[in-house]
């Protein structure tokens, strides 16, 4: 839909569809009107080819008259209008495939290349840098001024090829090096996904009834087959799943990072019977960070506010998460971190039913699962005085808590194989056929190492690892290439080499205790094993019966 100067708000607020303006110049701005055509027929998006002070001007002119769900930008210039705007904004950001692509393509340039970045550096860099042996030098940037500063000395430098975002690689050019540019195509795709569940987050709040169905952006995702490993521990979790889902008492989920918790929360909504069949589209989940946001921020996030309870607060008020989650699950991420002002007022929340938004007096009533989530001690911080004691036993009825990775090694070689099919698939890249066992002789390294960052770290190695295979499409996968592409995972190296290697051609006079060292090193799962000493399982069962 094109906008008519003047277009009255009252019509535009009877327009179901979303409203998403795009902001931003340059060659981003082509690569958003590309996009803009793929989401065409799921929200009315318009783009505003400004920036910055011009930018902000001309869209609260427009607030003025007009409705906007949410606005997309990148780089400094999103900062600049998150900063200044009361809608949402949604910053697109460059994934690291998008980086590490960015600087391969400035590597056939010249070996000599920059990355510009907007207030932050990337230390992760540093790795692929000495992986590729490449000579890459970071720069960061507050102002477009201090951009054309960097690249001038970059240039003095003899630097030939810049990476960055739009306002960079403009500079660049204009200063005679090679700009590349840093953002894919699916990167502002997930930008503008993410712009359709603020919309219609948005949209529920402004809906002052609960009888619409709820939007997708506030439905889980995850169920319980979601929660991969066929560990004793996860068949516990998932049993304990489907039992706390039949109950509407709070749950309280603990485990260290990475884990799964929200995967966890997620489940328990979506095995509630009522969820079963047309219910589940009435149902929301909603989830907030309470270590995310500030103090001031959350309360609001939370409980909603009224018109005119601050400065800059939303024409008309805006309702809070409580009131978004009506009737469904409230999933509270990090609640050991949420301050002790606020654990006050959940409290009552909880006890009393009901929500006050800030600066209102009128309690709303509220209907609310909630599930929380931790990976701190909270049995600690009560102690310490730094958590409600009451609130604690009210958030905790029925209390989970998630195996780390290092205790379950049986799942991590199932749970490496389905993260790298699956980064290889985002890639367009087929698995080798023999994936399975390459990833089995990679098994001793990967169990020696004690996964501190758990599910989540051994998916991110697995993306890292199918870069490296789709740069090279025929490069088996060995221990050697996962230590050189996992650094992290040295301590696994240095184990002696009669525990993590055996030449098959030797398993003819395998002894009783190598195989038994093997069967310790896989967990006692005897087709992997078999499969990395060469042997049948048949055999191998013969001869740990043998050694008996």
């Amino acid at each position: 839909m094109k906008r008519s100067p003047g277009y009255p708000r009252e019509a535009r607020d009877n327009n179901d569809k979303p409203v998403i303006w795009t902001v931003s110049v340059s060659r981003l701005f082509e690569l958003f009107r590309d996009i803009t055509l793929e989401y065409d027929n799921r929200a009315d998006i318009e783009p505003i080819p400004l920036g910055f002070e011009d930018a902000v001007r001309h869209i609260r002119e427009r607030l003025e008259n007009e409705r906007c769900d949410a606005v997309i930008a990148a780089g400094s210039n999103a900062a600049y209008l998150k900063s200044r705007l009361s809608v949402p904004v949604i910053i697109a950001r460059a994934s690291g495939f998008d980086v590490m692509q960015a600087l391969a393509r400035a590597r056939k340039i010249s070996p000599d290349i920059a990355l510009i970045t907007y207030q932050e550096t990337m230390p992760a860099l540093g790795e692929f840098q000495s992986t590729f042996d490449l000579n890459i030098v970071q720069r960061t940037y507050a102002t477009e001024e201090d951009a054309r500063a960097q690249i001038n000395e970059l240039k003095s430098a003899g630097i030939k090829a810049i990476v960055g975002a739009g306002l960079i690689t403009d500079l660049a050019e204009e200063a005679g090096l090679a700009g590349i540019f840093v953002y894919s195509s699916e990167s502002i795709r997930q930008a503008f996904d993410d712009a359709l569940e603020m919309a219609r987050l948005t949209q529920l709040e402004s809906n002052r009834t609960r009888s619409y169905p709820v939007a997708d952006s506030l439905r889980a995702r995850h169920h319980i087959n979601d929660l991969r490993g066929d560990s004793a521990a996860m068949e516990a979790l998932r049993h304990s799943i489907t039992l706390f889902a039949k109950s509407p008492a709070t749950v309280l989920i603990q485990g260290e990072t990475g884990t799964g918790k929200e995967l966890a929360a997620q489940a328990i909504h979506r095995a509630h019977p009522h969820l079963q069949g047309k219910a589940q589209g009435q149902r929301p989940f909603v989830a907030v960070n309470c270590g995310a946001l500030a103090e001031s921020l959350l309360e609001s996030e939370l409980f909603g506010y009224e018109e005119g309870a601050f400065t800059g607060s939303r024409r008309g008020g805006r309702a809070g998460l409580f009131e978004a989650a009506h009737h469904g699950t409230l999933f509270l991420d990090e609640i050991g971190e949420m301050p002790l002002p606020l654990q006050t007022r959940l409290l009552r929340v909880l006890e009393e039913r009901e929500v006050v938004r800030v600066g209102g007096t009128r309690p709303i009533p509220v209907n609310v699962r909630i599930v929380s989530a931790t990976h701190c001690d909270l049995d600690s911080r009560v102690k310490e005085g730094r958590f409600r004691a009451d609130l604690f036993y009210r958030l905790s009825v029925l209390r989970m808590t998630l195996p780390p990775l290092r205790e379950r090694p049986e799942d991590l070689v199932p749970l490496a194989e389905w993260c790298l099919k699956h980064a290889l698939a985002a890639m367009d890249i087929r698995p080798h056929a023999n994936l399975h066992a390459e990833i089995l002789r990679c098994m001793p390294l990967l169990a020696a190492y004690q996964w501190p960052g758990n599910v989540r770290e051994l998916r991110n190695l697995m993306e890292r690892l199918a870069l490296f295979l789709a740069a090279e499409p025929l490069q088996a996968l060995t221990p050697n290439l996962m230590l050189k592409i996992a650094p992290e995972l040295q301590a696994a190296a240095a184990a002696p080499a009669s525990e993590t290697t055996i030449p098959r051609s030797e398993t003819s006079s395998i002894t009783p205790l190598s195989i038994e060292e093997v069967m310790t090193r896989f967990a006692g799962n005897r087709a992997a094993a078999a499969d990395y000493l060469g042997i049948s399982r048949t055999t191998l069962w013969r001869k740990l019966k043998e050694s008996r």
